[in-house]
């Protein structure tokens, strides 16, 4: 069976950097009949909060992305500890004591030679000075000359030679760990076949290939996407609080609005919102992924959401819905709704007395049109009547006969289609506005 992971740390709250790669893991593992593992890299433990791992839980749930089962990294030291002790014996990883001043003034010396700056190893007379200076050791993984090769399922072929790649630091002299071996340990164990994960991961993927090999697991299948930057190209850190899942959730937006969106940038589909979330596991396609830069518009994102709510029926959102807001309302105004919050406005214009706008010059337009409102019940036709009798009695036709009766009936000029919308307003209500009195 296929296996993907998320991994996320949680020392900050969701973004939809984070939730873009997460989704897209969720999807392929649902296309390919597999399983999806939520993996917590929390070994980071001046960072991590468990505040954090509930909101990342609590993001990717409301996202509509479940898994199958749960791992934290704070709990699997011993898992690395012996992938390391065995990577030891093996001669594969190695004491180094250079102190991080010292490693620039390497890299500096080499770029000055024109050299790329890879690290070399010292020599065992310096190592003994290190070791004679009362130095603590960090640890290198020991990387195997050679080609390096691996066919990306998105970048296509993907080739690094061993000796252009500097041996990562996995241990650092306090023992704690870095990113890159527990991460090989943690899928070879959880027998993850398919990583997929941002570009900037790509050489990491080169040395992780050989922990596995060296490790005697399988390799899994990688697949690296280009990051998501902001409209401009430029860099979302900048506007992670407002780019955040849970701030976007406060916002308004609705769950299918952005797995629509992140699911399908990026890629040569139609960016369009989808019913749900099965039809974006259906049409998932590893060869659909552009390597072209995808870029966040948060104004296309509004859009989706606008086109969500319009095909979303009163009871998936009953229970969201602002105090007062009945089936009726619902059907009458989502047509022209961004968020389902904006509803209470519609309520209000409804069921309150407003003051109607009205312009002197349309006021006894306005007072000929409240004669001739009809007797009720009011419904759909009541509009397409009305109005008919209206321009008949007055000439007037267009805009200049359908704004001025929409700002003396809502306070606005724009809205839903009055023909839903007038019969909640009734005509008692609808004759005091149009005669240009609080009603």
């Amino acid at each position: 069976m296929t296996a993907f992971r998320f991994a996320p740390s949680p020392t900050g709250h969701l973004h939809v950097g984070n939730a873009r790669m997460a989704l897209i893991n969720w999807l392929a593992a649902k296309h390919m009949g597999g399983r999806f593992i939520l993996r917590l890299d929390d070994t980071d433990t001046e960072r991590s909060r468990d505040e954090y791992a509930d909101a990342i839980r609590t993001d990717l749930a409301w996202l509509g992305i479940d898994w199958a089962a749960e791992e934290k990294q704070s709990g699997r030291l011993a898992s690395y500890e012996a992938a390391f002790e065995k990577l030891k014996a093996q001669g594969r990883v190695y004491p180094c004591f250079e102190t991080p001043e010292e490693l620039d003034y390497m890299r500096k010396r080499l770029r000055a030679r024109g050299l790329p700056p890879i690290y070399t190893p010292p020599t065992d007379e310096k190592l003994r000075s290190y070791v004679d200076e009362g130095r603590e050791a960090h640890w290198r993984f020991k990387l195997a000359a050679g080609e390096i090769a691996f066919d990306d399922l998105v970048r296509g072929p993907v080739r690094f030679q061993a000796e252009n790649l500097s041996d990562p630091v996995v241990r650092r002299h306090d023992g704690t760990w870095l990113y890159m071996l527990p991460s090989a340990v943690d899928d070879a164990d959880m027998g993850i076949t398919h990583v997929i994960r941002g570009e900037d991961h790509v050489a990491n993927t080169a040395l992780q290939i050989q922990m596995f090999e060296a490790l005697g697991a399988p390799v899994p299948a990688f697949a690296h996407l280009p990051l998501m930057t902001d409209i401009e190209g430029g860099g979302l850190s900048k506007r992670m609080g407002s780019l955040a899942l849970k701030d976007l959730r406060a916002d308004g937006i609705e769950p299918m609005a952005l797995a629509s969106y992140l699911a399908h940038l990026g890629t040569s589909d139609d960016i369009k919102a989808e019913a749900g979330m099965d039809a974006l596991v259906a049409a998932f396609d590893f060869d659909h992924f552009s390597r072209a830069t995808p870029k966040f518009d948060p104004a296309q994102l509004k859009r989706l959401n606008a086109q969500v709510l319009h095909a979303t029926d009163f009871t998936a959102v009953a229970d969201r819905l602002p105090d007062g807001v009945t089936a009726e309302l619902w059907n009458a105004v989502r047509a022209n709704l961004e968020r389902v919050a904006d509803t209470a406005l519609w309520r209000d214009i409804r069921e309150t007395d407003i003051d109607p706008v009205i312009d002197a010059e349309d006021a006894g337009f306005l007072a000929e049109a409240a004669g001739l409102l009809p007797g009720g019940p009011w419904d759909e036709t009541t509009w397409g009547a009305w109005t008919g009798a209206v321009k008949a009695a007055t000439g007037r036709k267009g805009k200049e006969l359908f704004m001025p009766l929409r700002r003396a009936l809502t306070g606005l000029d724009h809205g839903p289609e009055l023909k839903a919308y007038l019969p909640l307003i009734g005509p008692e209500r609808a004759n005091k506005r149009l005669r240009g009195e609080r009603g």
